[in-house]
């Protein structure tokens, strides 16, 4: 027997949505300029609303900081945690990022250094900043999310759940679609968290800490159901590297949680909004 023969059809989507002579303009890139781009106006949104020294010009620098951190540290979290080996033997493909390889811990890293140094320059907290951040991040990854499932890559482990697919990457067999797992997780649910706990007006710190126990938590479970990386396979019995990775988030994140709950909320204004930490 051949479960995928009852898989859900994979619909094949070229991950190519315009070409322009040698140009291709690829879904995956258009899911990250979607990201930035809401990314901008809901942080400045919410600037706004609690009336934090941020205009416009502001916002879309911290956007800029924010998407060099996620490309240099993604990029470098690639090679150091994932295809370390490889990368010293050629050196030079560690710039060739066309052909894919991007960690989400690494662009984790990445984005806290960039914007640590752009809380610097601007005079504000850096945990300020960070749940500015955090709260909107959900956003970009639930769509690059989508973007893997395009591309039919980050596919699932094999199942034969009656909603498993058999994706061109990875054989004649049927397995979880794990990217719409992590789309709905890290992307939807854990915006609506974020969104809920940013209603409350909490002390500084407790969005960004939050984030980093949510996504810590949500990785873990998904990571049962994605396929690991070739080259890496599973780590200790069932364990993979994701996982692995996201252990230190969510430590992290708590101790965040910890310090940020010692930490007065932020004083209301007439109109309801909060007044700048």
């Amino acid at each position: 027997m051949l479960p995928w023969l009852h898989a859900i059809p994979y619909p094949d989507i070229d991950p190519v949505f315009l070409r322009l002579g040698p140009l291709q303009f690829r879904w995956y890139g258009l899911m990250y300029l979607i990201g930035l781009t809401l990314a901008y106006f809901i942080i400045g949104a919410r600037a706004r609303a609690q009336r934090l020294p941020l205009d416009k010009d502001q916002v879309y620098d911290m956007i800029v900081y924010a998407a060099v951190g996620v490309f240099a540290g993604g990029r470098l979290g690639y090679v150091l945690f994932y295809n370390l080996s490889y990368y010293l033997e050629n050196p030079l493909k560690i710039l060739a990022v066309w052909e894919g390889g991007m960690s989400f811990h690494g662009g984790l890293i990445g984005t806290i250094v960039a914007l640590i140094l752009f809380a610097k320059r601007q005079g504000m907290t850096v945990l300020t900043i960070a749940d500015l951040a955090a709260g909107v991040t959900p956003v970009g990854l639930g769509l690059g999310r989508i973007g893997n499932f395009i591309n039919g890559e980050l596919y699932g482990r094999p199942t034969d759940v009656d909603w498993c697919m058999v994706f061109p990457a990875g054989g004649m067999v049927c397995r979880h679609p794990s990217q719409l797992y992590e789309a709905f997780l890290e992307g939807l649910l854990l915006f609506t968290v974020l969104w809920l706990i940013t209603r409350r007006l909490p002390p500084a710190g407790t969005v960004f800490g939050a984030f980093l126990v949510g996504y810590g938590l949500c990785r873990i479970v998904v990571e049962f159901f994605r396929e690991p990386d070739a080259q890496i396979g599973f780590l200790i019995g069932s364990i993979s590297m994701g996982q692995m990775l996201s252990i230190p988030m969510i430590v992290a994140g708590a101790v965040i949680l910890a310090i940020a709950s010692q930490r007065k909320r932020p004083l209301r204004t007439d109109s309801g909004s909060a007044a700048p930490l």
